[in-house]
């Protein structure tokens, strides 16, 4: 077995459709960054009602990324246990589930809105370009939690391609269609004004029905047989009972557990850099962006990580897991590597993609430094988060994120608490002091991650997985 072979078959199509979804949230940012700034709405305001409606869609999806995470995990150790029939359950499962929670969603949305600006602060016209972006892109609900369960599945399957393809044609029609929908065009003869600001929520409302569509088609067209054949309406219903759907909720309650802390933790980096101004949150928002370009790489080798724990953990195989597990590591940090030298030669001009507003880029630049730390703590976390997935140890990554959380809440408020009581930056000073606080202490959060679960890998995925068997 090449165990490398099996690893750059799941990472690098994950890699390649990854590589897109940066270039969505930058061809976002930067759409609202060349819109007209000269009247009452700032360049600075535009960049910061996408973070901020960004940041909403995120505190609602994040708290049902266990679509995503669960079902791979789960998929996988069917996959290499070759129970096919549970395979199928676990796509009928976790795509209900999505349904129901996004109707829910949807009914719910005003009232979403309305509780998350009780704790979201930001400037009135900053909130309310949010609030319209928000009730554009809530209509792809059922489309965008949909999809979490077909990506989780097809990873789960050892299958990364069907997920490149979905993820391919969100990504470029997003791209597409949002900057035709805001900005317009203009070819030969035909005009098209665009919708201004909303076009760029519009936009991802296409994609995420067009990648639903590509994902559904796939599973005709390459699973019916394989999987599917024989599995109708009423098996789907059936899937929705029983024990392995309370098996899905234990093990999904840890993961829900794990993704409020991810929203607490991104969110309040938002809000945070929020108390700071508009320029400030603006410099925050595009460094952010920047600075997880190398997590949508190392997410390939996380995902290989999974895919592969978790088949081997299906199949019993203590020593291809360990062997899969120490080679995710090699290849995520030298990911890591790489991104060090890449932002050490390229953090200026990154940040000149991303807006042209000369303002915003020199209060950026400031916090460039912080990109040559993250990436190899970062990575390592990244790769740990799939291993744990694959081996379906949701009560360590759980636990992982609670402690990672409690520190990035008590770094930050430790930092502000010197900030206060210290004279010498002033006035002037306070909001770029303020945003370094912020990084370091999402840097502080990564480590504990990583930390933590190579602490607990050795008991919780090597031995614990394998005690029944005796291995």
């Amino acid at each position: 077995m090449n165990i490398n072979k099996d690893i750059l078959k799941i990472a690098l199509p994950s890699i390649l459709a990854n590589i897109t979804v940066p270039i969505v949230g930058m061809v976002d940012i930067a759409v609202a960054g060349h819109l007209d700034g000269s009247g009452i709405l700032s360049t600075a305001t535009f960049i910061s009602g996408i973070a901020i409606g960004s940041m909403l869609f995120d505190l609602l999806y994040w708290n049902f990324f266990f679509l995503r995470v669960g079902t791979g995990g789960l998929t996988a150790q069917s996959y290499g246990r070759g129970d096919m029939r549970e395979c199928a359950n676990l796509l009928s499962r976790a795509t209900g589930i999505a349904l129901v929670v996004a109707l829910l969603i949807i009914s719910l949305q005003w009232v979403c809105v309305k509780a998350a600006f009780l704790v979201v602060e930001c400037t009135p016209q900053v909130q309310e370009l949010a609030a319209q972006y928000f009730f554009v892109r809530i209509w792809a609900a059922p489309a965008t939690l949909s999809l979490m369960a077909f990506k989780g599945w097809f990873i789960g399957m050892q299958d990364s391609v069907s997920s490149m393809a979905v993820d391919l044609v969100v990504n470029i029609v997003n791209i597409a269609a949002s900057i035709v929908l805001t900005l317009g065009f203009h070819s030969g003869g035909l005009e098209y004004e665009g919708i201004g600001f909303a076009g760029v929520a519009a936009g991802t409302v296409v994609a995420q029905y067009s990648g639903l569509v590509c994902a559904v088609l796939i599973i005709l067209f390459r699973y019916r047989r394989k999987v599917f054949a024989g599995y109708g309406l009423r098996d789907g219903l059936a899937s929705m009972k029983g024990g392995e759907m309370r098996r899905f909720f234990s093990l999904n309650t840890n993961l829900f557990i794990r993704s409020v802390c991810f929203i607490g933790i991104y969110m309040g980096f938002t809000t945070l850099a929020a108390r700071y101004g508009d320029l400030m949150l603006a410099s925050a928002t595009i460094m952010m962006k920047i600075m997880m370009l190398f997590s949508y790489f190392t997410d390939g080798f996380a995902y290989a990580g999974e895919a592969l724990t978790g088949k081997f953990i299906g199949m019993q195989d203590k020593p291809s897991m360990i062997k899969a597990v120490r080679y995710t590591f090699i290849w995520s940090m030298a990911i890591g590597v790489v991104f060090m030298g890449i932002y050490a030669v390229s953090g200026v001009p990154m940040l000149r993609l991303m807006t042209a507003d000369n303002d915003v880029v020199e209060a950026a630049g400031q916090f460039l430094p912080w990109l040559l730390l993250m990436p190899v703590v970062g990575c390592a976390a990244f790769a740990w988060d799939g291993v744990y997935i694959g081996a379906t140890a949701s009560k360590a990554i759980r636990d992982a994120m609670l402690w990672a959380t409690a520190g990035f809440i008590g770094f930050y408020y430790a930092g502000v608490f010197l900030l206060d009581r210290s004279e010498f930056y002033g006035t002037s000073g306070y909001g770029p002091m303020g945003i370094h606080i912020l990084l370091f202490a999402y840097f502080v959060h990564l480590v504990i991650r990583t930390v933590y679960l190579s602490v607990k890998y050795r008991k919780v995925v090597r031995t614990e997985p394998f005690l029944e068997h005796n291995l």
